[in-house]
């Protein structure tokens, strides 16, 4: 299979992911809004709206300049991520958004994957990010598109999560 190939269809694949795991967070957020979520660092949510099509678009593009050979390393360690993304989704249930939404009446979920970081599903698109476009031979959009989801976790996402999880109610 070629890059070129490669490209198409994983952008495909992660095109019909994405709109499904947009659909359920929608579903959970109206849920967690109606039973009183204060959301916050809503200011930066759009970028990650632009981001990941602006990810999807370069590498479809740069992938598809030259049929090579796609890297299969890349493209395993690309593969993983999924999993781990839906292991997270798992894990929160109900509470598993694209924003950051604190819920009164639930506590911060400690079990599945967030029994051993805080923050898998950011590893999971991390790796993803950078591990796809490298599959299909895509390194500027590997390299544009992991430094800006550095900085928009680093600086603003993870922040946010931060100074919410503060806000809330400790358990009993």
């Amino acid at each position: 299979m070629t890059s070129r190939q490669a490209g198409r269809i994983a952008a495909a694949g992660l095109i019909l992911s994405r709109l499904a795991e947009v659909r359920l967070a929608k579903r959970n957020e109206v849920a967690a809004r109606e039973a009183g979520a204060v959301e916050y660092g809503a200011g930066h949510y759009p970028a990650f709206f632009v981001l990941h099509p602006a990810w999807l678009a370069g590498f479809l593009a740069e992938s598809g300049r030259e049929a090579r050979p796609v890297r299969l390393g890349w493209l395993l360690a690309g593969a993983a991520a999924s999993p781990v993304r839906w292991a997270t989704m798992r894990a929160l249930g109900d509470q598993w958004t694209t924003r950051v939404l604190i819920r009164p009446d639930r506590a911060a979920v400690r079990t599945g994957l967030y029994r051993f970081t805080p923050h898998p599903a950011y590893a999971a698109v991390t790796l993803e990010l950078l591990a796809v476009p490298m599959a299909v031979r895509a390194p500027r959009t590997a390299l544009i598109a992991s430094v800006a989801n550095a900085v928009l976790l680093g600086v603003v996402r993870i922040p946010a999560e931060h100074r919410a999880e503060l806000t809330r109610t400790p358990p009993g």
